[in-house]
């Protein structure tokens, strides 16, 4: 972090008060921390790799005099600068422990190029024990009270992304102590969780710098991780990394419905385990839903859905006349494998946190009346696909202001198996179709909400939606993303 002391004191305006939570015999839950059990859940499962070896800095460049190896911890000493991984990341969470001595300052810098400086070229997270006496004191009020002033700006605590976006405070413990930190960086969506607490939840995409600065560093897609030194002692272990990188677009499974490394079933090729019929056709609607009623109306769409749809030989199948499926869990951030096929005139879709829709539909069905001829020409053919179906499957049809087609059509004849990859991080989706990106993080719009105010919800079933024909799906696999 870098501190211009004068610049910051004369600056000053508000007064940053520290708080701790309240205590008492009945204390409200702490979002903050229910958000990090959330997002600690999922990271649990992660596939980690050890980024520090506990004896050298192997796997390290830099300033590899002022970072030891010392008793299993990897040690930033007084006058420590700047360490870099040897590799690069870009979509991960880096795991860590680090103690800090009394106005400690320290950083870890993401997605940095090589040279390139932690907070502008990259971005920094943080280190900072911002407690210190170094940065601020006690002030003498106009009551004869004393109170604890600082002269940090709110982007320069521990946790914030510097210059960009601030963190929540509270949650550092004391000097001397170990720390846990986690710090979540997937496309444009920032995490850190500190002592199980989400200091900083940030989509990169929808906010302007606090401080100013352009700060094109937050636009990189990958780069090296860095611990950014400033001269102070601080100590760290147990540093471990997970890879979130955009997985192969087609599944690496030898056998139907065995899920790839990293990514589980969520359709077992034998039964209906694990999903739920429709309980309300509009899902806020569903969501108000509670006790009696919503047991009454998910007991009616559990036996609507045991008659129309079916396990055989490993395909789970739609005989036309019932109601969409949908996940018995919600999920949120994800990637998830799906193989489908449809008969010729048929026309599906998956509904990603309960909201329309990843579209499927049969591309060369000319939708001509009974005895009308199909188009022949091509301004036939575009005045009979008023409703794009000619474009191809994969596209977030609903949309009316993001873009709602896919970029090519990617499908295969109706009868043949299609793989679809999907990635959503936030409300950004991400498609690849037999192979081939075809939505590229464009945001899904909520359907629901009639005035374009309401976000999506930040979790919610996934549905595969019937239009009257027959659906056949396979190899559903999905890895939860952190959030």
């Amino acid at each position: 972090m870098y501190i211009n002391r004068l610049t910051t004191v004369l600056s000053l305006i508000a007064v940053v008060l520290l708080t701790t939570p309240v205590t008492g015999q009945n204390p409200k839950p702490d979002p903050n921390i229910d958000a990090g059990n959330r997002a600690n859940a999922i990271l649990d499962s992660a596939s980690w790799t050890n980024l520090f070896n506990g004896t050298d800095l192997t796997g390290w460049t830099g300033d590899t005099t002022g970072y030891v190896a010392e008793d299993g911890k990897l040690v930033c000493r007084k006058g420590g600068k700047n360490l870099i991984s040897e590799k690069e990341y870009g979509d991960f969470a880096f795991h860590f422990e680090f103690k800090l001595e009394e106005s400690g300052n320290n950083g870890v810098g993401i997605r940095v190029p090589r040279g390139g400086h932690p907070a502008t070229a990259g971005m920094e997270i943080q280190i900072l024990d911002h407690n210190g006496n170094k940065y601020g004191g006690d002030a003498e009020m106009g009551n004869g009270k004393t109170r604890r002033l600082s002269w940090l700006k709110p982007w320069q605590y521990h946790g914030s992304i510097y210059g960009i976006y601030p963190s929540r405070t509270g949650y550092l413990k004391p000097v001397g102590e170990w720390n846990t930190e986690t710090i979540v960086a997937i496309e444009d969506h920032i995490m850190v969780i500190l002592n199980g607490a989400v200091i900083v939840d940030a989509f990169l995409d929808d906010i302007t710098p606090v401080d100013g600065s352009a700060h094109p560093g937050r636009k990189n897609k990958k780069g090296h991780l860095m611990l950014a030194g400033h001269s102070d002692r601080v100590e760290f272990r147990n540093l471990k990394l997970a890879d979130y990188s955009p997985s192969p677009t087609k599944p690496a499974s030898k056998y139907d419905n065995t899920a790839p490394e990293g990514f589980t079933t969520f359709f077992n090729g034998k039964d209906l385990s694990g999903w739920k019929g429709l309980a309300h056709r509009n899902a806020s609607e569903r969501r108000a839903l509670k006790g009696k009623s919503l047991q009454e109306a998910q007991a009616k769409a559990d036996e609507n859905m045991r008659v129309h749809w079916s396990v055989a030989d490993g395909v789970l199948t739609y005989d036309g006349t019932g109601q969409s499926l949908c996940t018995a869990k919600d999920y949120g951030d994800f990637e998830f494998y799906i193989d489908w096929k449809i008969p010729p005139g048929a026309d599906s879709g998956i509904y990603l946190r309960g909201t329309p829709q990843v579209q499927i539909w049969d591309p060369w069905d000319p939708r001509v009346k009974d005895g009308q001829d199909p188009p022949t020409t091509s301004e036939e053919w575009v005045t009979q696909f008023t409703n794009g179906r000619n474009l191809g499957s994969g596209g977030l049809w609903n949309n009316k202001r993001w873009r709602n087609a896919p970029t090519v059509l990617a499908d295969k004849k109706p009868g043949e198996w299609n793989t679809f990859l999907i990635r959503m991080v936030g409300d950004k989706v991400s498609i690849w179709l037999n192979n081939r990106l075809i939505v590229n993080r464009v945001a899904l719009e909520n359907y629901w909400d009639k005035t374009g105010t309401v976000p999506l919800p930040r979790a919610d079933q996934i549905e595969l939606q019937h239009h009257g024909s027959e659906l056949f799906f396979r190899n559903l696999y999905i890895r939860e993303l952190p959030y």
